[in-house]
């Protein structure tokens, strides 16, 4: 930015404008707005923000939320390289923005409102099928949902069997009248990614079994008795088919989004771009701006103006001619 610019305050303008966009990439985009000198160019930059300004008098703020920076995502898209849950979502979550986007302007348009906004709302990518299959294959970044598919619904029904059968085989030990001495607490913990119980440590020998943990006391060993080893065997087993088809549905998810790398990459920088108008509108509004009127004959007349950056409770307007007589 030039030393005229900074004496007069125009980052300090930029600063608050920024405040105003809920993306990164219209944050970004802030950052990089400079005076025109082209008519033409501001007269359409002019046109946006008080269309923009209209929307939101008429229909409310715009529906966007922040959204991820996705540009390592893309990449790995256009390598052919499946996503992670997390990216998977993260995509899933500007393909929803952008659907939302999309419906604001056609509720908007619906009214045969004629403007330069068309263009920038056609311009965005949505695919709620796409959206759907994420969104209803992954509950969070950590958990892959049941119905993602038939093969992991099975395999997790038949965990949770076996679970079940070996919690029962537990409980049934540790309460029964010949061992219930020798355990600690009657608890069923986890230790190793096998299902456990607490012992004595001074029985220790009295219970078959492999020791997996020691308590930090020393006084509890936590044994893995022999006769759930075939089972706590199984289930390990399934959660290893799991993870391989968790990592298939993945890969199925990604696959996808592959041919729509481009359109994503083409929308995220459209929301950026929306996002930016519609905070120099929200702006305008915050401090009752007006669209001027643009001439190319180096006249400039100002009604009522006041300084953008003193407090709107104690500013004095001032109205400044120039170019005309004098």
């Amino acid at each position: 930015m030039n030393s005229n610019l900074i004496k007069l305050e125009y980052n300090k303008i930029l600063e608050i404008l920024s405040s105003y966009c809920k993306t990164y990439i219209g944050k970004d985009m802030c950052k990089g707005v400079l005076p025109s000198g082209n008519v033409a160019d501001v007269k359409s930059l002019l046109q946006e923000t008080s269309e923009a300004y209209e929307l939101i008098a008429k229909y409310g703020n715009l529906p966007i939320d922040e959204i991820e920076d996705i540009t390592s995502y893309l990449k790995n898209l256009e390598s052919y390289i499946p996503l992670s849950a997390k990216a998977l979502l993260e995509i899933a979550k500007i393909l929803k923005v952008s659907s939302n986007l999309k419906e604001y302007f056609n509720v908007a348009n619906s009214e045969n409102i004629q403007n330069v906004l068309l263009s920038k709302f056609e311009a965005l990518y949505s695919n709620p099928g796409i959206y759907q299959n994420i969104t209803n294959a992954i509950v969070d970044e950590n958990n892959i949902a049941d119905e993602a598919s038939k093969t992991l619904s099975s395999l997790r029904r038949n965990r949770r069997r076996l679970e079940s059968g070996i919690k029962e085989k537990l409980n049934s030990f540790i309460h029964s009248s010949s061992y219930s001495k020798y355990i600690m607490e009657p608890i069923i913990t986890i230790r190793n990614d096998r299902y456990v119980i607490p012992v004595k440590i001074e029985y220790k020998e009295n219970v078959n079994g492999l020791i997996h943990d020691i308590s930090a006391s020393g006084s509890t060993v936590y044994i893995e008795p022999t006769s759930v080893f075939d089972l706590n065997n199984q289930i390990n087993n399934i959660k290893l088919e799991e993870t391989i088809e968790i990592e298939k549905i993945l890969e199925n998810l990604s696959k996808l989004l592959y041919p729509i790398t481009e359109n994503i990459k083409i929308t995220v920088e459209n929301i950026g771009n929306i996002d930016l108008i519609f905070a120099r509108a929200s702006y305008s509004r915050a401090i009752d701006g007006v669209e001027p009127i643009i001439n190319d004959v180096k006249l400039i007349d100002l009604k009522q103006a006041r300084h953008p950056l003193i407090d709107s409770k104690s500013v004095v307007p001032i109205d400044l001619s120039l170019g005309k007589d004098f």
